[in-house]
């Protein structure tokens, strides 16, 4: 295991599948200070469902399995996880939202004289809007809630930006002859950058719920979501108050957030199973529990 935990397999009850819920010992002494959990889905202590033991650093931590048969995993994202019954989903997660925001980022800073946006249509729906919604569907079959909530977030998100640039919706632009609602010459066209400045707010207000939850994650899932966090507000002030200078601070925030995300994704990719050698995403969480 790269995460430094031994695994043991439960004690069958019976032939029908079921296995006995083991006591939770956390404190190395099998004293059972929490207390001995029995799980009773049918009233005679036993589950259908018992993952195997990990023991490590002197206690141990049962885990279920879902319905799926992989092991309930809600650890928070970027820290190991080789228990898993299917590949690890959060590189590809990851590099597929780092790829679009870098590649965004670096309009928004006006790299290479690039003034309209458009072109990164061909990242936000496929490679940061359709892999990370895959690999956040992945996360819910791996048991990991926060992994599968920001993934598919993020890569809807990306869909609902490529909405507002595609003139198909009627948001800007001008389809068969159809103007949008914010397109040139539109009676609405003064909103535009209102209402696209209160759809980043609003997803800056979600991206503070996500930062609170990584707070026992690991450094390198901080920075990222924190860098994200930052480059939300500065690209939503710069639509409420056409700053440009926001608008190029925002950019840079987001080829930070980029890097922070392609350094975990690495980091998460290189095991010791398969890499010669790996990079450290720094957990947060309590000593008793890494």
């Amino acid at each position: 295991m790269s995460s430094g935990y031994a695994m043991t397999e439960p004690n069958t009850a019976a032939a029908n599948g079921n296995h006995t819920a083991v006591g939770t010992e956390v404190n190395g002494n099998n004293s059972g200070s929490l207390h001995n959990e029995k799980h009773a889905a049918n009233g005679n202590g036993t589950i259908a469902h018992q993952a195997p033991q990990y023991h490590a650093q002197g206690y141990s931590l049962k885990r279920q399995l879902t319905a799926g048969g992989h092991l309930a995993d809600d650890d928070l994202i970027a820290i190991g996880n080789a228990h898993r019954r299917i590949a690890n989903p959060l590189p590809l997660g990851v590099f597929g939202f780092s790829t679009t925001t870098l590649l965004l980022s670096l309009y928004n800073v006006e790299a290479a004289g690039v003034q309209v946006p458009n072109a990164i249509l061909s990242y936000a729906l496929v490679f940061g809007g359709g892999a990370q919604y895959l690999a956040g569907l992945w996360e819910f079959a791996c048991g990991n809630t926060f992994g599968a909530t920001v993934f598919c977030s993020f890569g809807l998100f990306w869909w609902g930006f490529s909405m507002i640039l595609i003139p198909f919706f009627g948001i800007t632009g001008t389809y068969n002859g159809r103007p949008g609602v914010y397109a040139t010459g539109s009676p609405f066209a003064g909103e535009e950058a209102d209402a696209i400045g209160l759809y980043l707010w609003i997803w800056f207000g979600i991206t503070t719920v996500y930062l609170i939850a990584s707070l026992r994650g690991s450094v390198a899932l901080f920075a990222l979501i924190f860098a994200l966090w930052i480059t939300f507000i500065l690209l939503g002030l710069h639509y409420y108050l056409d700053n440009h200078t926001l608008k190029i601070a925002g950019g840079a925030w987001g080829i930070i957030t980029a890097a922070f995300g392609f350094y975990l994704g690495t980091a998460s990719m290189l095991t010791k199973n398969n890499s010669y050698f790996t990079l450290p995403v720094i957990s947060l969480a309590p000593k008793s529990q890494r």
